[in-house]
């Protein structure tokens, strides 16, 4: 048995890797998702990951967790975990580095919180396994790191469960769990996925504090803009391998490598707009008026989650949604759906009523307007391979069985994958390939309307290029009209023709996405604005 030393002593650095590999399966259908993978991460120190999705970020850092999963097979010349040689652990000590020594914040929260018990439970955990503070103490500790990590009204939150937040709380949530027991090191994958770009930098700058007082952060994301705010270097994964390394000032400025290179080539906002208007006089697709939504909070109390609201869409418009997470752009989303029924106002699909009508009214309608979900992971039966996930979308619409696999392999191509995964079942894919699985099924019964509920959060940037480049072709040749629901500000303002600022459930400011991003007249969208890491908003100042 290994015995491990008190964190106070161990020697940097922190994590020393080398000759890494990580495979899963067995035989031909053998996945290689690490290959030779070299490290080393210091206290106070952040190093990023980036790379395209599947490229074996993910599967890196579990593995320096002992979490590559039991069909993976995870052999290293050297995994030296705080001075101590990790190949010789077994469950004892994975289980006291995890969490205490080592933690993780996951990539999909909602996966992550068990649904079955408060989030105040879940960040508690950390406390009461490893007795890091007193157990009379640990309620007014949670409430702590709840307000730490931005989450409004701690208290109240901590008494939630995980299908009562936002994804930006919910992510939150998660970070204040991972944080709750102090670890020395802290590897976060994709952490500010979720998050609109104000809750975005006070994380980052979180984080930052915590790198600052000696935590080591490994860091996974695709957002460079990110990357280059706080990481001190960045490794970039191709197929497995690490191709290039160095400071981060110098991979991003000087890329060497035509993998980085073309990284940060389909950055967000690098890219000029090609955004049509609307056509004048097409008749609208949707029509919102005077929607409002109330729930009931944990005490009982009604909170407005969506106040008023009222909008059109037309054939061929990009409509982005925008505001802090919370604000209730995914409530509003929800009752344009008819998934929640409002309070008040109206929904009008093609000209007739929507809201408020019985379901098997709307049935009809349903294959009109698709939703493309936040997290695509909660969205399919994990028991299906991708295929069936497709294919079952396709033979709703009325798609012949013989023709189910060359229509599904035809939608997966069209979003950047390949015949390849049909056989694979959602755990076995990565963040971003399950969101373009998502897309393509949104795309199987070939809507009018696509309600996209951060369609990009979960993909790297030349994936992300390659979505806003597919919806831009099917709005051209479908007229396809598209709600996009975004924090990512660069991404709108690539893709949207029109934008509307959400705030406490409110709209409060809305027109041309030039004009309310280059003049903002409310201090919600100047404070969003104000949020976006440099090296994005240099990108939109230069277009």
């Amino acid at each position: 048995m290994t015995v491990l030393t008190p964190r106070e002593t161990t020697p940097a650095p922190l994590i020393d890797v080398a000759d890494l590999d990580v495979r899963f399966g067995s035989g031909p259908r053998q996945v290689h998702a690490v290959r030779g993978a070299r490290l080393t991460l210091s206290a106070g120190r952040c190093l990023a990951l980036v790379g395209e999705s599947g490229s074996g970020k993910s599967a890196l850092a579990r593995a320096l967790l002992g979490l590559a999963g039991p069909t993976a097979e995870v052999l290293a010349g050297r995994l030296r975990l705080f001075g101590q040689d990790a190949t010789a652990f077994g469950p004892r000590e994975w289980r006291a580095v995890r969490g205490r020594r080592i933690g993780l914040v996951a990539q999909d929260a909602l996966v992550a919180l068990d649904p079955l018990r408060p989030v105040g439970k879940e960040i508690a955990e950390p406390l009461l396994t490893h007795r890091t503070v007193p157990r009379r103490a640990v309620p007014a500790r949670v409430v702590e790191l709840l307000e730490r990590v931005g989450v409004p009204e701690p208290a109240e939150r901590a008494r939630s469960y995980v299908h009562q937040l936002s994804g930006g709380l919910r992510q939150r949530a998660l970070i204040a769990s991972a944080l709750a027991a102090e670890p020395g090191v802290l590897i976060a994958d994709e952490p500010t996925t979720a998050l609109d770009a104000a809750v975005q930098a006070r994380v980052l700058d979180l984080l930052g504090e915590l790198t600052r007082a000696g935590t080591g952060l490994l860091l996974i994301s695709h957002d460079l803009a990110v990357v280059e705010a706080l990481a001190d270097d960045v490794a970039v994964m191709r197929a497995g391998r690490i191709v290039e390394h160095g400071p981060t000032r110098e991979v991003l400025d000087s890329p060497r490598h035509a993998s980085t290179r073309a990284l940060l080539d389909a950055v967000p906002g690098t890219r000029p707009r090609t955004q049509a208007p609307p056509p004048p006089d097409g008749a609208p697709v949707l029509e919102a008026d005077g929607l409002v939504k109330r729930f009931k909070g944990p005490r009982g109390a009604r909170r407005t989650a969506v106040g008023g609201v009222s909008f059109t869409l037309r054939p061929g418009e990009t409509l982005g949604l925008v505001g802090e997470s919370g604000s209730g752009k995914s409530t509003l989303a929800r009752m344009v759906l008819g998934l929640t029924e409002p309070d008040e106002g109206t929904v009008r699909l093609d000209g007739a009523a929507w809201s408020s009508v019985p379901e098997r009214r709307r049935r009809a309608g349903r294959r009109t307007l698709q939703l493309v979900p936040q997290d695509p992971l909660s969205a399919f039966d994990p028991r299906w391979d991708v295929a069936r996930v497709v294919g079952e979308a396709l033979a709703v619409a009325g798609v012949p069985r013989e023709q189910l696999r060359r229509r599904t392999v035809g939608l997966l191509e069209q979003v950047g994958l390949g015949e390849q995964h049909l056989d694979r079942r959602p755990a076995a894919l990565s963040g971003g390939q399950r969101q373009r699985v998502a897309l393509a099924r949104a795309l199987a019964p070939r809507p009018r309307l696509l309600v996209c509920d951060e369609p990009v959060s979960a993909l790297d940037v030349s994936v992300q290029a390659q979505v806003l480049d597919l919806l831009r072709e099917l709005q051209a040749s479908l007229g396809l009209a598209v709600l996009f629901i975004s924090h990512d500000l660069a991404v709108v303002r690539e893709i949207c023709a029109r934008v509307m600022v959400m705030k406490d459930g409110q709209v409060v400011e809305s027109g041309p996405v030039e004009d309310v991003f280059s003049a903002p007249r409310h201090d919600c969208t100047r404070a969003l604005l104000d949020a976006v890491p440099r090296r994005a908003r240099a990108a939109q100042e230069r277009l």
